[in-house]
């Protein structure tokens, strides 16, 4: 796929992607970039909003969290009129906040969800209490299709220690093969933390794995990474790809975005990828 074009989606209408996540006002995370991520990947986005951030590329100041009652209103809202063909979730630190969001998922029988668990910080803080992380695989995860953890987001997820080198990672697989087979969800399990001149992630299923690899981007702009790749996912779900087929565009578009991303002047930290670059470059 080039870098100025898209793959012709399996369907004749302009899917919606629903995204519940929280709001970065910098842009370069959270809903803004999933809104971004799924309009260039050719699907129409909608937002139920679980968190208000001040934020910019070099941190976050302050975050105001909204009622688990407010999201649920929203939820409601959306899914009562528009018909939603995939669903991108975020950060989620609260048990009640997470059962409302499973308690709609299946009152709507949503289907095409993709979990980005962001549970870690980049200092290496957990972001989720450690009752949620309980709620989240009890009550969300057997509800989703994929869950697109980091290493150290894995690790927290089935209460291991993350693998530090590639020569970790087999054992560390098979044990994620055996959360994905309790819970009956599809991993993908991002090895962007790991050294080198590649990048790789692991699609962890019951029954195989599967590698993908693309050459890693020299850039510091890589902040929204996440986001962009699940929401992407999402996307390519919606029009009507299977797993590996979406996983793969959305990994050639992120590719695509962070080439591209120095283009951007955003901040004096780390700045987001070029959400826009195919539009950008006509």
């Amino acid at each position: 796929m080039s870098q100025s074009t898209f793959p012709s989606p399996h369907t004749s209408n302009i899917p919606n992607v629903l995204t519940i996540a929280g709001s970065d006002s910098g842009g370069g995370a959270g809903i803004q970039a999933d809104i971004k991520a799924i309009s260039a990947t050719g699907s129409f986005a909608c937002s139920a909003i679980t968190a208000l951030t001040a934020q910019n590329t070099q941190g976050v100041d302050a975050i105001f969290p909204v009622s688990a009652e407010f999201i649920g209103q929203q939820l409601d809202s959306i899914c009562s009129d528009i018909n939603i063909a995939a669903v991108k979730i975020g950060m989620l630190n609260d048990s009640d906040v997470i059962e409302v969001i499973a308690e709609k998922l299946t009152h709507y029988n949503l289907m095409n969800v993709v979990l980005d668990p962001v549970m870690v910080a980049t200092s290496g803080d957990p972001l989720i209490q450690p009752a949620a992380i309980n709620t989240l695989k009890e009550k969300l995860i057997p509800l989703v299709e994929l869950i697109t953890p980091n290493l150290p987001e894995a690790g927290l997820l089935i209460g291991e220690p993350e693998p530090k080198s590639e020569s970790e990672i087999e054992g560390f697989i098979e044990k994620l093969k055996a959360h994905s087979e309790l819970h009956k969800v599809d991993i993908l399990l991002k090895g962007g933390h790991f050294r080198g001149e590649e990048s790789r992630d692991w699609l962890i299923q019951r029954n195989q794995t599967a590698v993908y690899t693309h050459r890693r981007i020299a850039t510091q702009n890589t902040h929204g990474t996440g986001c962009t790749l699940s929401s992407a996912i999402a996307s390519y779900l919606a029009q009507g790809f299977d797993l590996t087929e979406a996983i793969g565009h959305a990994k050639q578009y992120l590719s695509n975005a962070l080439t591209h991303a120095d283009e951007l002047n955003v901040g004096k930290g780390s700045g987001p990828v070029h959400h826009f670059y195919a539009q950008a470059s006509k």
